[in-house]
């Protein structure tokens, strides 16, 4: 959604290649984008900075734009009495996380758009999230914000600027976990699934009340708990959840993919924007439910997910776009409901009765009087009250499915953030990557090369530091500790998926700049910035799981991965010292810790070797690499070579040295705790063992 351009001439923001940035471009705000311009002006003229932080498929972000940063008396108090300065989240996450700690601190809760008022010096007095323009709904209005904050800074500086540092030491202090020096074992892992056992809903799926969010992490950390326990309960929880979220209005029945989160309880009605990090963290889970239960509703879940990435937030260079938005229209998702009439005229009398009556469209509507798709009823009950045999109906709802979408791509779409962000690309390497294997979908490791390759070329310095974005041509800023951690775990799984070295050997590297840039070596874990950054109030750790797993849990999920594979028992002790960094926030909150719960089970299993020579029949190869990913194996490495093991490639990876193929044909050697079977000569002989 943009700014009528008409109204006002374009101010700072123009310069930006952000699509946040560039929706304020036509404000009559005086905004500035963060940087030296801004931070001097506040110091030199003694001004407090408003801090506005969003992103571009942010709704209440859109709102209050349109009702205050639009509006020219709100602008000219704005610009009159502070330096304005606004930031798109997802291009500065660290200064998002360092301010919405103080406004969380501040007010007992966060969100976006975040507004917070900071001294010259950049320390945070005074936060919110969305205001309205006048008094309502037990708001503050936005102007009477402004000049209760001015006044305040003219008549009682020395009480903000004491509360200011009050408020700087408690984010530091807030950072520093208590290392623990405990053995790490499994009672953190049967913790934290009865504290998801009192979160989870038994009706509806998920955890807690609305609004809901998916969990990935948790609902892996389930995952494990079944398939090292056989605790029936740990499966249920998992799978109940997947099922209704994928039945739920929060999936895209149409087009694949799901929205952010649910507004209600039982998953109908979505905050519409659909964000790449959810769309393959949750591929990831549905990828590796499918493996645990062999249900084909879930791998039908993870291939449309992931062709809904590739066929609509994909760039022409390979890499994979930030978010589409929830508004089109400037209707919150308009693109995406539907009323009868409507599907009655796509799909005919007799199909769309049908289709409606499946998919909960009705004349009234279950939202905001129009209908969003879901399966109230599985299709299962739906064909028997239908009188409808199962696989029949299931074929023609695909087709009428298929009439609807292209009726769909008619409208007028959502707005697109296509900024390429490396640690959410990170992420969805590694969901193509497995699912290529687990789905035997070569297109998908052939879209992860794309993405790794453009990825390693363009988003790296001369220096060989990662940068964290891309727009228009132009790589910025310098890469935090996610992205390097989560492309790290996604050229580890790419290299497994194909056996090519360009892979490996480029987690390799990453991982010793960020071990040298990132990793704190008096306290343990790592820093969420790095060593080159510019210096900010406080220097913080990524510990806490939010939408995406923190920085601390990615990097000790990688290292644990490059350590298995490559024998480098300094990285599987890196890992596993982060990993006591975070023990206690396991201990004692576990469901915001969710991927650090994964790392800690691959690292306290016995992890299962697979390395794999081809015998020179590259399909063959690919089929044992199928066979290796069905079942659920959660603690495996997979060391693929596509023909005679190179000393380059015995370098990188040991697992593969002194492993020829035999009689020419596929040959897999399997190790696990220190001892190795005989070889395995051809697919049926891989088979066999697998399903012992």
């Amino acid at each position: 959604m943009m700014s009528d351009t008409s109204k006002f001439p374009a101010n700072r923001l123009s310069g930006e290649t952000s699509p946040y940035l560039l929706q304020h471009a036509h404000n009559p705000v005086d905004w500035f984008p963060w940087g030296p311009e801004a931070l001097a002006k506040a110091k030199s003229e003694d001004r407090p900075i408003f801090l506005s932080i969003g992103y571009s498929a942010c709704h209440w972000c859109h709102v209050m734009e349109r009702e205050c940063f639009e509006n020219p008396q709100i602008a000219a108090l704005m610009n009159e009495r502070f330096v304005n300065i606004k930031v798109d989240r997802e291009e500065r996450p660290d200064l998002d996380n360092l301010y919405m700690a103080a406004v969380q601190a501040m007010t007992g809760h966060g969100g976006w758009p975040m507004s917070v008022f900071l001294t010259p010096d950049l320390k945070p007095f005074y936060g919110g999230t969305y205001y309205p323009p006048t008094d309502s709904r037990g708001m503050p209005g936005f102007p009477r914000v402004l000049l209760s904050v001015e006044r305040a800074w003219q008549e009682k500086r020395d009480e903000i600027v004491h509360s200011a540092a009050q408020m700087t030491d408690q984010i530091l202090s807030a950072g520093e976990l208590p290392r623990s020096d405990a053995n790490l074992d499994s009672k953190l892992l049967d913790n934290a699934t009865r504290a998801l056992g009192r979160a989870f809903d038994p009706f509806h799926g998920g955890f807690g009340s609305a609004p809901k969010f998916p969990h990935p992490m948790d609902l892996r950390v389930l995952l494990r708990q079944y398939a090292r326990t056989g605790d029936a309960h740990s499966l249920h929880m998992a799978r109940h959840t997947l099922d209704k979220m994928a039945r739920g209005g929060i999936y895209d029945h149409l087009g694949g993919g799901f929205a952010r989160y649910s507004t209600d309880e039982r998953w109908l009605a979505p905050h519409f924007e659909k964000m790449l990090y959810d769309n393959a963290l949750l591929s990831t889970v549905y990828l590796e439910a499918f493996q645990v239960t062999q249900d084909p509703e879930f791998a039908q879940v993870a291939r449309e997910t992931m062709d809904y990435i590739l066929g609509r937030m994909t760039g022409e260079e390979g890499a994979f776009y930030s978010t589409e938005d929830a508004d089109s229209e400037g209707e919150e998702g308009k693109f995406y409901v539907w009323n009868l009439a409507e599907v009655l005229e796509v799909l005919g009398p007799e199909r769309g009765k049908e289709f409606a009556y499946v998919y909960d469209v009705t004349e009234s509507g279950n939202w905001e009087h129009k209908s969003i798709l879901n399966l109230p009823k599985t299709l299962g009950q739906a064909a028997k009250i239908l009188g409808r045999d199962e696989d029949s109906l299931r074929a023609e709802l695909a087709l009428d499915r298929a009439k609807l979408l292209e009726a769909r791509e008619r409208r007028i779409p959502p707005g697109k953030d296509t900024k390429v962000l490396t640690s959410w690309n990170g992420l969805m390497l590694a969901a193509l990557a497995e699912g290529s294997l687990i789905l035997n979908e070569p297109s998908y490791a052939e879209a992860a090369r794309r993405a790794a390759g453009f990825l390693l070329d363009t988003m790296r310095t001369d220096e060989g530091r990662l940068l964290h974005s891309f727009k228009d041509g132009q790589a910025r800023f310098n890469g935090y500790l996610d992205d390097y951690a989560n492309l790290i775990d996604g050229l580890t799984r790419l290299f497994e998926a194909t056996g090519e070295a360009r892979w490996i050997a480029a987690a390799l590297d990453l991982s010793q700049v960020m071990i040298d840039e990132f990793h704190d070596s008096e306290k343990g874990g790592f820093f969420y910035t790095g060593r080159s950054h510019e210096e900010l109030i406080v220097r913080q750790k990524d510990a806490y799981d939010n939408a995406t797993p923190s920085g601390n849990a990615m990097a000790a999920t990688a290292l644990a991965r490059l350590a298995a594979l490559t024998g480098r028992g300094d990285l599987g002790d890196l890992a596993r010292s982060t990993l006591q960094t975070v023990q206690i926030l396991m201990e004692k909150a576990p469901t915001a810790a969710g991927q650090s719960l994964v790392a800690l089970d691959y690292l306290l299993a016995s992890s299962k070797e697979f390395a794999v020579i081809s015998g020179g029949n590259p399909d063959e190869l690919s089929r044992a690499l199928v066979a290796i990913h069905e079942p659920f194996l959660p603690h495996k490495v997979v060391a693929p070579s596509t023909g005679p093991v190179s000393e380059e490639m015995v370098g990188l990876v040991p697992l593969l040295a002194d492993r020829p193929a035999r009689a020419g044909r596929v040959t897999t050697y399997i190790c696990e705790g220190f001892a190795c079977q005989a070889p395995l000569v051809g697919i049926e002989a891989l088979r066999n063992s697998l399903s012992r």
